[in-house]
């Protein structure tokens, strides 16, 4: 799964401060949408979720599921960025966001095909 390499540069701690840029913009984009930053939050989950989606193999990525699977993987990446940026506890955090990926992938490998309640959906 890429988000293992994924979440490494963000919780390098010489590239927090694009991290904390980006929270700034999301943040700014959800609280005036006619703004500056407007449409950020929305533009940044479709990169993120199209980032993700190369790194699914075709069958997963273009299935029903494909897009579940990407949403979550991106809420525990941007759920432990948050934390991290709030706390700097970069040993916690990494290793949760590690648990949770392998857990998410233990789990897309060993569900039926088609079984969303299986399957995270």
């Amino acid at each position: 799964m890429a988000a293992g390499r994924i979440w490494s540069w963000p919780a390098a701690p010489e590239h927090r401060p694009l991290p904390t840029l980006w929270v700034e913009g999301y943040g700014r984009s959800l609280l005036d949408a006619e703004g500056p930053w407007g449409g950020f939050a929305s533009a940044s989950v479709d990169d993120w979720l199209a980032v993700l989606a190369t790194a699914q193999p075709p069958e997963e990525r273009d299935a029903p599921l494909g897009a579940c699977h990407r949403t979550l993987v991106l809420a525990v990446l941007r759920g432990g960025l948050l934390d991290l940026l709030a706390t700097g506890d970069e040993e916690r955090v990494t290793a949760a966001v590690r648990a949770q990926i392998d857990a998410l992938r233990a789990q897309m490998d060993t569900a039926p095909a088609g079984h969303a309640d299986q399957r995270g959906g």
